[in-house]
């Protein structure tokens, strides 16, 4: 049934009932969802350039890249590409290896042929083998990481790059440690514009919004970003003591027309083919970004209001094609990234139109927006992703979780302290670690169902097999006839079964041998016998 459902899935997301049909009919949502898509993805993307040691313009044109290209090919309506910060160790290790950025670009561009191909042999169904509790407790640490991490740049003292989503920085610091250097060197301009951003976008969300509904198209990341603007300029001529240290600014890069815009393109060196590692560099790079991509749709489809589903396959294929380009652009390496569909979600995105509309705004930004843009805090935006941090890790969540009971929590909550003091795919492994442990002990405990006879009543001790039994079953049914006592009469019932593992079969084998040895009379119904080595 599984492979009906991915088939189904690769071809087309399922549409519910109240969603647009197309995405050109949720304008009024998707164009404001998108502005505010835009004004989180563009510091990361520049921070992420920053952190992975490659040129500035390389973050933004992955983000447009997986804006313009990526949103239309991928069938996931909400999901939003771009450059991601788990990829950042991975291109500064690429970097040390091909000993160039341009034979990087060229990585890429292989990496995303691999993608491609992986989409065509229908690898992406390994998306639909992550289990429930480890993608909230994923998402639960990705709000808790956002909140701890954007502490520090709320209150001004914070040089790290914006979107450095590990708990060992490239400072030297670490989550905690960072907090608490930043709570000894406070910007007070920056605290400022923070605070007063975050009471606005609570304010705006809970209050204005919900009195003035001619209101709800404009977001409460604009009104922030445009508020922020206007204090900055007030600190400097009213309070030049308070004015936002420049490090705390959005810094575009300076471009002032198009042919500067395409003069700045980097160009993949493709005599790095010939370099020794670079196929193992190409190969990282796509493994790692389908894992984070696969991870990312499968929490964005969690997060969906309509519940849609995303065909796994198409998305890889989908990011294969975005990082073909964005590496023949000179881009970074593209992938489906949580933070920004996160953001994309909260703000009312609807269709794939708001990620299209924040590749958009991404562009116009470099040729037209320089000189306002930098005007930007990063306090302001800081304050936008606490509430999207918020909003991913509400209590609430670790109530229901709690709820399920330890085989849904525990998976969930090691999954949240793993990503906290690791990274997301470190964190994510240790989750499902947790989570075949439990399955493991399903199977342990579900292989079969034996019934003993009342006392004083003659009969069998009876072993019903289950319909499926497996090599993992195999534990369980050998130390049950372990167990079983002698001088007593047993029935194994297979009649119920489908499928009994060769395992399985060799371990009943096994206690057939031996039973008249332990005065044990062994019935076997619907067991085929197999041969055992040695007998």
């Amino acid at each position: 049934m599984l492979d009906v459902a991915e088939s189904a899935a690769t071809t087309t997301a399922r549409t519910p009932a109240g969603v647009p049909s197309s995405p050109w009919k949720s304008l009024s949502k998707d164009l404001p969802a998108g502005l505010v898509v835009f004004l989180v993805a563009l510091p990361l993307c520049l921070g992420i350039s920053l952190a992975s040691g490659a040129p500035l313009l390389a973050g933004v044109i992955a983000g447009i890249v997986g804006g313009l290209l990526v949103s239309w090919i991928s069938n996931s309506p909400l999901s939003v590409s771009g450059p991601a910060a788990g990829l950042t160790s991975i291109v500064l290790a690429s970097l040390a290896t091909l000993q160039s950025f341009e034979a990087v670009l060229a990585a890429v561009v292989v990496a995303g042929v691999i993608q491609v191909v992986l989409g065509a042999l229908k690898a992406g169904i390994v998306g639909m083998y992550f289990p429930t509790s480890v993608i909230r407790g994923m998402l639960a640490a990705i709000g808790l990481t956002l909140i701890l991490k954007q502490i520090p740049h709320l209150v001004g003292a914070d040089a790290d790059y914006f979107e450095d989503m590990t708990f060992l920085q490239f400072d030297g610091q670490n989550t905690f440690s960072a907090i608490e250097k930043a709570m000894e060197g406070i910007g007070a301009g920056s605290a400022l514009v923070g605070l007063v951003s975050l009471g606005v976008l609570l304010f705006w969300d809970r209050t204005v919004t919900k009195h003035l509904r001619f209101l709800r198209l404009v977001p409460g990341a604009l009104v922030v970003v445009l508020l922020s603007i206007g204090l900055n300029n007030l600190l400097d001529e009213a309070a030049p003591v308070l004015r936002i240290r420049p490090q705390h600014l959005v810094n575009l890069p300076n471009i002032t027309s198009w042919q500067d815009f395409i003069g700045s393109f980097t160009q993949p060196d493709w005599s790095a083919l010939q370099r020794p590692g670079f196929l193992t560099v190409a190969f990282t790079i796509a493994i790692v970004a389908s894992l984070e991509s696969l991870l990312s749709v499968k929490a964005v489809d969690k997060l969906d209001p309509h519940k849609r589903v995303t065909p796994t396959n198409r998305e890889l294929m989908a990011q294969g094609a975005g990082n073909i380009i964005s590496g023949l652009l000179g881009g970074l390496p593209i992938t489906a990234v949580i933070v920004r569909s996160s953001a994309n979600i909260n703000a009312g995105g609807q269709t794939r139109m708001s990620a299209f509309f924040h590749g958009i705004l991404l562009l116009v930004s470099l040729l037209f927006l320089e000189s306002v843009l930098n005007q930007v805090p990063y306090s302001a935006l800081a304050a936008v992703l606490l509430v999207v941090g918020y909003k991913l890790t509400k209590p609430e969540l670790y109530i229901t979780q709690w709820r399920l009971g330890w085989q849904q929590f525990l998976p969930f909550i090691v999954t949240i302290l793993a990503i906290l003091f690791t990274d997301l795919l470190k964190g994510v492994s240790v989750g499902l670690a947790i989570g075949i442990f439990y399955i493991l002990k399903a199977n342990y405990e579900s292989a079969y169902f034996l019934s003993k006879p009342a006392a004083m009543q003659p009969g069998p001790i009876h072993l019903k097999l289950s319909e499926q039994v497996t090599f993992l079953n195999k534990a369980s049914i050998v130390q049950v006839l372990d167990d079983l006592p002698d001088d007593t009469q047993v029935l194994i019932d297979g009649s119920n079964s489908s499928f009994i593992d060769y395992d399985v079969l060799e371990a009943i084998e096994n206690f057939r041998l031996a039973a008249s040895e332990r005065g044990i009379r062994l019935e076997l119904r619907d067991i085929p016998q197999v041969q055992v080595l040695g007998h």
